[in-house]
């Protein structure tokens, strides 16, 4: 079984918003829900260690498909501990299937459980952190007045930035809904909360409103 420390060398070029940090939140929240489902707990740790592993840093060539190279990466390390076939395939589709935007729909509890601990960490305080981040590392600003367009359909106008705002309308409000465990919807109403009145207050700030 991978350990915390072994996996921290996998991650030494990743940019903050993927650093092995970010691992290690996934890693822990995965543990606490893999218990509270009863799912197994060696292939949702396995799979929270490698899950980012490979190509997730923003800019990467790999950045789209890093789902696939990490499970790819991830096959290469269990082989050589030694593990089964069946139980390399269970964590390979875990990672796979752990995307929001792309990658296969999370078949099992295990992946449900790595989907629901990853997505999780772009909520609450953590999450503030993560995408305004984020948006800094891509040059984007924290906030910008969304048009109409991208406020009806989602689709930008020529030349709009995606701020950490749009990224919250686009993606983050929406996290909540796409969950699969009851243990995680449940940790995700606070979060979420947080979120929104982060982004409220932001946006009235900008506006002179507050």
């Amino acid at each position: 079984m991978p350990t915390l420390e072994q996996a921290r060398a996998w991650y030494t070029g990743a940019d903050p918003i993927h650093a092995f940090d970010h691992v290690e939140r996934v890693y822990h929240m995965a543990e606490r829900l893999a218990r509270a489902e009863g799912a197994d707990l060696e292939i949702v740790r396995a799979a929270a260690l490698l899950h980012d592993a490979e190509g997730a840093t923003p800019g990467h060539e790999s950045r789209a498909t890093h789902h696939q190279a990490s499970a790819d990466f991830a096959a290469e390390v269990l082989a050589g501990e030694g593990w089964s076939q069946e139980r390399i395939a269970a964590v390979q589709h875990c990672i796979r299937a752990h995307r929001f935007r792309q990658g296969e729909p999370p078949q099992t509890l295990e992946a449900r459980i790595l989907f629901d601990a990853d997505k999780l960490d772009v909520l609450g305080a953590v999450g503030v952190a993560r995408v305004i981040g984020y948006a800094a590392l891509a040059g984007e600003p924290a906030y910008a007045e969304p048009s109409e367009g991208f406020l009806k359909n989602g689709q930008k106008e020529p030349g709009e930035p995606h701020s950490a705002y749009h990224e919250y309308l686009f993606k983050l409000r929406r996290i909540k809904e796409r969950l699969h465990t009851p243990s995680a919807r449940q940790l995700a109403e606070e979060r979420e909360r947080y979120l929104t009145e982060f982004f409220a207050r932001l946006a009235a700030e900008v506006r002179g409103e507050r």
